[in-house]
C-alpha cells in the first residue's frame, strides 16, 4: 500500500471531522479504509483473466440532534465533504427510534497483532503471473488422467482506520496471498474433479508443487468413486468439511441474532450445548490470522475468548449494543453496520491425528465434502441435508472412495455428538477453521 495514500486519507478524515464539528456534529467518528487486490487466472498454459482493483470509502457517522446520522463517500473532495455532512444530518433527521449506536472514546488498552507482510506487499505482479504459470505447468505435466482447469493466484491487501471527535484513533493494516487450481481426472468412464487451496503472507506458502499436486491427488482418490447403503454410521468428519459446517452455522453465536429470536441459543449461556470435547474459540489476536485485528468496527479493544468451553456455552459474541441489552460487555466483535460477526473462530484442536480418529472409529465414514449448504441447511433451527462424498473405512483404514449420498442432521445436535477432535487444525482460505472431529453416528442417504 502507498504510504502517500494513507496519510491523505488520514488528511481528509481529519478534514471531516473537523466539519462535522463545526456544523454541529457531535461527537463525530470517520471510518475508512483502501482495499486493493489483484487476481490473474490461467488455463490451459494461457493467461485468461487479469485483475486489478483498489477501494477507498470513508464513512462519517455524527449526532445531530440527539441522533445518530451516517453518510459514506468513495471520492476525497470539497464537494465531497460537503455532500457527507448534509448526510449526516438527513440521516440523523429520519432516525425515530430512541435505540442509539454510540460513540465512545477509546479503551484503555489495545493488544498488538501482526496480519501484514511487507515482503508480500513487494511481490510484483509477474512473480504473481509467474506462479500461476508454474502451477498450470505442473498440473499438465503431472498424469495423462489430469486435465487442468482453472489456476488462480490473487492478492488483497487492507488500511482500516477509526478515529473519532473523543480522542481515538486506530489503525490497522492486514493483507495475504492465495492460490487454489482445479482439474479433471478421467480413467475410462469414471470422472472425478480434484482441487487444492493454500494461502498466507508469503510466496512460500503456496507453493506451485504443493498446489498443483494436493489438486491432482484430491481428483485421482475419487476416481470410481461407489455409492452407500443407507443407514446411520459412525462418522470422521474430515477438517475442511467440518470447516464448511461451522462457517454455515456461525450465525447461531451472534447475540444480535439471539437478541432477534434468530438463533437457539438465546439464554443459553452457562448451560452444556456441545460435548465436553469441544471448545470453541473466537481469536481476533491470532497471530497472522485472517480474521486478526486489535479493535473491532466500533473501536472496542477485541479479545481473545472461549464461546463454548468443555461442551458449555459462555458467550454469545456482542457489538456494544447487543451488549447494553443483555448487561454484559461487548466482546470486540462489532462487525460495522450494528451487526455482529466471528473474527478467527475455530474448534480447538486436540492431540489426535486424523489416522488416529479413524483407527479408534474402525469401522464407518469419512466425509471429505459437503455441497448445497444454502440451499440444504436451515441456520436458525441447525437441521440440514446435504449432498457429501467421502471414503468409506473399514478396521480404521480407507477402503474406497464413494460419493452422492446426503448426510442428514442437526448442528446442535452434532455438537452433542462429537466423541473426538483432531490435531489437524485448518482454515482453508477462510478466518473459519476446524479440525476432523469424529461423530458418533449420523443418518446417510445412499442408495
Amino acid at each position: 500500500m502507498e504510504k502517500s495514500f494513507e496519510n491523505q486519507m488520514n488528511a481528509f478524515a481529519d478534514r471531516a471531522l473537523a466539519a462535522a464539528q463545526a456544523a454541529g456534529i457531535s461527537p463525530a467518528e470517520a471510518t475508512y479504509s483502501l482495499s486493493e487486490s489483484f487476481s490473474v487466472r490461467v488455463r490451459a498454459q494461457k493467461l485468461e483473466d487479469y485483475k486489478v482493483s483498489d477501494r477507498f470509502q470513508l464513512t462519517l457517522r455524527g449526532c445531530w440532534h440527539g441522533r445518530i446520522g451516517t453518510a459514506k463517500t468513495q471520492a476525497m473532495d470539497e464537494e465531497s465533504l460537503d455532500l457527507l455532512i448534509q448526510g449526516v444530518k438527513e440521516s440523523a433527521e429520519l432516525i425515530e427510534t430512541d435505540e442509539q449506536d454510540e460513540i465512545l472514546p477509546p479503551d484503555a488498552h489495545y493488544d498488538a497483532v501482526c496480519n501484514y507482510s511487507d515482503a508480500l506487499d513487494a511481490v510484483t505482479a509477474e512473480d504473481k503471473i509467474a506462479l500461476a504459470m508454474r502451477i498450470d505447468d505442473r498440473l499438465c505435466a503431472a498424469d495423462a488422467r489430469i486435465t487442468p482447469d482453472d489456476t488462480v493466484v490473487s492478492t488483497a491487501g487492507e488500511v482500516f482506520c477509526l478515529r473519532n471527535t473523543l480522542g481515538l484513533h486506530l489503525s490497522h493494516s492486514s493483507n495475504m496471498i492465495y492460490a487454489y487450481a482445479s482439474c479433471l481426472a478421467r480413467e475410462g468412464e469414471a470422472a472425478s474433479t480434484g482441487f487444492k487451496l493454500l494461502w498466507g503472507y508469503a510466496m512460500e506458502d503456496v507453493s506451485p508443487f504443493d498446489v498443483a499436486d494436493g489438486c491432482v491427488k484430491d481428483a485421482l482418490d475419487k476416481l470410481g468413486a461407489g455409492r452407500l447403503p443407507s443407514g446411520a454410521r459412525r462418522v470422521v468428519i474430515r477438517n475442511n468439511a467440518m470447516a464448511d459446517l461451522l462457517s454455515t452455522f456461525s450465525g447461531v453465536f451472534s447475540a444480535d441474532n439471539a437478541q432477534k429470536g434468530l438463533s437457539l441459543l438465546a439464554g443459553k449461556e452457562g448451560t452444556a450445548i456441545a460435548s465436553p470435547a469441544v471448545t470453541l474459540v473466537d481469536d481476533p489476536l491470532m497471530p497472522w490470522g485472517m480474521g486478526s485485528c486489535p479493535f473491532d468496527r466500533e473501536g472496542a479493544a477485541t479479545m481473545s475468548k472461549n464461546v463454548i468451553d468443555g461442551g458449555v456455552l459462555r458467550t454469545l459474541l456482542h457489538n456494544r449494543k447487543t451488549a447494553k441489552k443483555a448487561g454484559v460487555q461487548t466482546t470486540g466483535n462489532a462487525a460495522g453496520a450494528g451487526t455482529v460477526a466471528p473474527s478467527n473462530l475455530y474448534i480447538a484442536p486436540g492431540q489426535a491425528p486424523l489416522d488416529d480418529l479413524l483407527a479408534r472409529m474402525g469401522d464407518g465414514l469419512l466425509i471429505t465434502e459437503v455441497s448445497g449448504l444454502h440451499a440444504g441447511a436451515n441456520p436458525i433451527s441447525g437441521d440440514f441435508s446435504l449432498l457429501s462424498r467421502g471414503f468409506e473405512i473399514a478396521n480404521g483404514q480407507i477402503q474406497r472412495a464413494v460419493e452422492q449420498f446426503t448426510v442428514a442432521g442437526n448442528f446442535f445436535t452434532l455438537l452433542q455428538e462429537i466423541e473426538g477432535v483432531g490435531s489437524d487444525l485448518l482454515f482453508e482460505g477462510s478466518p473459519i477453521g476446524s479440525p476432523s472431529v469424529a461423530v458418533k453416528a449420523m443418518s446417510i442417504a445412499g442408495e
